[in-house]
């Protein structure tokens, strides 16, 4: 099931803000997995796994998969640059931001 669009921003404004994108993909968290924390509380610079957001491999796949439907590319779990793309949520919006068709 694909998440809506969020109110965060304009579809053009995340396409040339990089914060904008990056608070765009926190909402995406937040609403993908239920977090119990607001989208503007995830620090762009914070972990996504262990001690930062806490994040596990099953919830990267559920991130995976809505990033591919907002965003128009596939995330790949055979990609051996996932652990760079997923360190953080800046390092995951400049993924998207250079992949992105939509």
């Amino acid at each position: 099931m694909s998440l809506p669009q969020t109110a965060t921003a304009t579809p053009a404004a995340v396409a040339q803000d990089p914060q904008a994108l990056e608070r765009d993909l926190a909402a995406l968290f937040v609403q993908a997995l239920n977090l119990e924390q607001a989208a503007d509380t995830i620090d762009p610079l914070m972990p996504l796994f262990g001690d930062g957001l806490g994040l596990d491999s099953i919830d990267i796949l559920e991130v995976a998969l809505e990033v591919s439907h907002r965003y128009g590319f596939q995330l790949r779990s055979d990609d051996e640059n996932n652990q760079k793309i997923f360190q953080n949520l800046r390092s995951l919006a400049a993924h998207v931001a250079q992949h992105r068709t939509q």
